[in-house]
């Protein structure tokens, strides 16, 4: 039982800190730019959190029952899908800046598809939970003595992973919100978050691309 809750504990520091991370941080942005509302930011970073923790517990725990790590080149290969995705966010982001007219955040005003606040958050959340499930695993595994206490770890992970996005979605959200009718600096706003997400797309991807 000690080891339970000393895993649960260590689990919910490490989930808070890994959600912040530079690409989940850069990814996330890239949707809450678009929104004018804290609240409607915060519940992308929830979706995101959702996803990253779903994978993140299947897999993770499939590999914590079966004792075995994720093999490096399958790691690496997760790595390029999550560079390639940062890339194309931050791209998207940077041609809706530069159509001019309306921006990215006050296309948000205008009527979308429902599944899409959803959908997408949650598909960038499971790709990251892709990647980073074999180190999860390797740390589980590594650092913690009893099969219970290694499920416990993954599960508090990512509930920690889901809860710390959704806070840092609503502070990134809210003052993009207070900042809705300043096209200029909104757009400018934009603008920066898509370059620095395609930038750290690249590095990412060319540190991928290394380890094969």
């Amino acid at each position: 039982m000690i080891d339970i809750v000393l895993s649960s504990g260590l689990a919910t520091l490490v989930g808070l800190r890994h959600a912040l991370e530079p690409d989940h941080l850069a990814a996330v942005t890239t949707l809450v730019s678009r929104e004018r509302s804290g609240r409607r930011a915060a519940m992308l970073g929830v979706w995101w959190g959702l996803g990253h923790t779903l994978v993140l517990v299947v897999v993770g725990a499939t590999l914590v029952v079966v004792q075995r790590e994720m093999p490096a080149h399958a790691t690496a290969a997760f790595e390029l899908v999550v560079a390639a995705m940062l890339i194309v966010l931050g791209g998207r982001a940077v041609i809706q800046t530069a159509r001019g007219g309306r921006t990215p955040l006050a296309v948000s005003d205008a009527p979308r598809k429902g599944y899409d606040p959803v959908v997408r958050p949650l598909l960038v959340g499971m790709v990251h939970g892709l990647a980073g499930s074999g180190a999860l695993t390797a740390l589980v595994l590594s650092t913690l003595p009893t099969m219970p206490s290694r499920l416990a770890f993954v599960v508090v992970f990512g509930a920690a992973s889901t809860l710390s996005m959704a806070v840092a979605s609503g502070l990134l959200g809210w003052p993009l919100a207070r900042l809705g009718a300043r096209h200029v600096v909104t757009r400018g706003v934009t603008l920066a978050v898509g370059v620095s997400s395609a930038m750290l797309g690249l590095v990412w991807g060319g540190s991928a691309l290394g380890a094969f």
